[in-house]
């Protein structure tokens, strides 16, 4: 999953890094994620894993690294199939 949530931050996040030299902890705001990026990479991310991401999960701590958007995802599935 990591894997593809790189391959949608290289494509949609806008960043000035490259997204696989990026470590699963680091901050992405700081490496360059904006609002607009981050809503991109959202829509993507919707798209990829069949998701919709309920309003309480918008927000700058889901998507402030790449283990946050993971667990925000898996957490996002657990919850559709329950």
């Amino acid at each position: 999953m990591k894997d593809a949530i790189r391959d949608i931050l290289a494509k949609h996040g806008r960043l000035p890094v490259a997204a696989d030299t990026l470590a699963d902890d680091a901050d992405l705001h700081a490496a360059g994620l904006t609002s607009f990026g981050s809503v991109e990479v959202m829509m993507a991310l919707e798209e990829e894993f069949g998701i919709e991401f309920p309003d309480r999960m918008l927000n700058r701590r889901n998507f402030a690294s790449i283990s946050a958007i993971a667990a925000a995802v898996q957490m996002v599935q657990t919850e559709a199939a329950a």
